[in-house]
């Protein structure tokens, strides 16, 4: 048996989001709510969202093309392309098929993969599935390319400011800056029905909102138990938050996110030997008999380990946050945009040599905590380097979106509604807003067959 090729994982990382948003302070005041209920409440500042010209397709389409262009990785480099979404357009041709139109002109057909679906969990999977792949008897020294994208919209009321979207796509090889740990990874799947969608001429979910955070928190728990008893067979070492520099979640909303940090601080304090856990949570005697399985809905100790977490939530969470309080959550991408933000928001000589966690959540359930270790060289000829350069024009790319009053996002999501699945179809959204690069819906004809464009790249090749 050969040995494993080197130091596998993320070589380089694109993300993309609608060119609309709104604002949610806006949003508030036009659905009525307290002031503060989106933006503090959930902790999101924008939303994008997607016109009629804009599909699942389009959205992998447009990440994928811009992934290859911009790190001129030539299409018969990759060897394997799976894509993760639960944005379902046809119950039978994949995602990745439609995104063979940009690789068979290069004679490329030999690719392994096709789509992975579990809520916002297919993604992860996709990217589980890229690097098994490499570490196997089965790769033939070619890249494996990761794309997960989808569309998150919601009914009229209460989870419509939750929604979001946009794509991420990943390229997996050996002697990555970005190396996903061996033999410590956690998942924990159970039947549940929290959040799906079952209605399959509707974009809308059926959602059972308590038991959605209820079921995240509970696979928190369980994954995060089964990562420290990992960690410390194959490593000998006790895991605690200290353990990792960053820690990054899947984001349905922020401040979900900021309440699972707590929950990880919770976990700390339940693995504690009672005789130190004054020592390292002051005050904390009142929760010395606490039960994970009975405290998901507990305010009063919710709040204190909010207290007791909240200088790790500023280090080693909160710079993880940056789109998704802009776009909102991306379901699939969401966790992947995560670390986009991380990789933006940190001085590589922050990110160098640093160990970040990583949790997965998709409804259903299924769920995995995992870690990535950086590479500790960050010269300018470093892989690293590269990885983190290529990703400065997110910020900038933000601030140009467009912004779109509140009772114009609602009229777009009613046409979308109307005219779900509808063929023929002849979109009539503008394309006057899109970024350059953006693939867009043309048509879809009596046969439901769809088509696309590009609005043209600018002349120095950047969006």
């Amino acid at each position: 048996m050969g040995s494993w090729p080197k130091d596998v994982g993320i070589v380089a990382i694109e993300i993309i989001f609608p060119s609309q948003y709104v604002d949610q302070t806006e949003l508030e005041e036009y659905d009525g709510v307290t002031a503060g209920k989106y933006t503090i409440g959930l902790g999101q500042q924008r939303m994008g969202f997607c016109s009629d010209r804009e599909d699942i397709n389009s959205l992998c389409l447009t990440v994928v093309k811009k992934l290859m262009e911009k790190h001129g990785i030539q299409y018969s480099d990759v060897g394997r392309l799976e894509v993760g979404t639960e944005t379902i357009i046809d119950k039978s041709k994949s995602v990745k098929t439609v995104l063979m139109q940009l690789f068979e002109p290069h004679g490329v057909t030999d690719l392994e993969g096709v789509d992975t679906t579990n809520a916002c969990y297919g993604g992860t999977a996709a990217l589980f599935n890229a690097v098994q792949w490499v570490e196997s008897s089965a790769w033939n020294g070619r890249y494996a390319l990761v794309v997960a994208g989808d569309i998150a919209v919601y009914a009229k009321g209460s989870a419509r400011p939750t929604g979001g979207a946009g794509a991420v796509a990943m390229l997996v090889g050996p002697n990555a800056p970005l190396v996903l740990d061996r033999g410590v990874r956690a998942t924990y799947v159970k039947h549940a029905y929290d959040f799906y969608k079952p209605d399959l001429t509707s974009e809308y979910p059926t959602v059972d909102g308590k038991l959605s955070i209820q079921c995240y928190l509970s696979a928190l728990d369980n994954c995060y138990q089964l990562f420290c008893k990992n960690v410390a067979k194959n490593y000998n070492t006790k895991v605690t938050l200290d353990y990792f520099d960053s820690v990054l979640f899947h984001s349905p909303y922020c401040k979900l996110v900021q309440k699972s940090l707590a929950r990880l601080a919770l976990n700390d304090f339940v693995n504690a030997p009672e005789n130190k856990r004054q020592e390292l949570f002051p005050g904390s005697e009142a929760y010395n008999n606490v039960s994970l399985s009975n405290s998901y809905f507990d305010r009063d100790l919710e709040k204190a380990f909010l207290g007791y977490s909240k200088e790790a939530f500023s280090k080693k969470t909160s710079p993880s946050l940056l789109i998704a309080s802009q776009v909102g959550n991306m379901y699939t991408p969401s966790l992947y945009g995560g670390l986009v933000s991380l990789l933006i928001s940190k001085d590589i000589s922050q990110l160098a040599g640093t160990k970040v966690g990583l949790f997965s959540y998709g409804s259903g359930l299924a769920a995995s905590l995992y870690t990535i270790s950086v590479s500790k060289d960050c010269n300018e000829a470093s892989p690293l380097f590269k990885l983190v350069s290529s990703l400065q024009q997110i910020k900038p790319l933000l601030q140009r979106r467009q912004k779109v009053a509140p009772e114009k996002f609602e009229a777009n999501l009613e046409l979308r509604e109307r005219n779900c699945h509808k063929a023929p179809y002849e979109p009539s959204g503008s394309i006057d807003h899109f970024f350059p690069g953006t693939y867009y819906l043309t048509k879809i004809d009596d046969l439901h067959r769809r088509f696309y464009a590009r609005i043209p790249v600018a002349a120095n090749g950047h969006a």
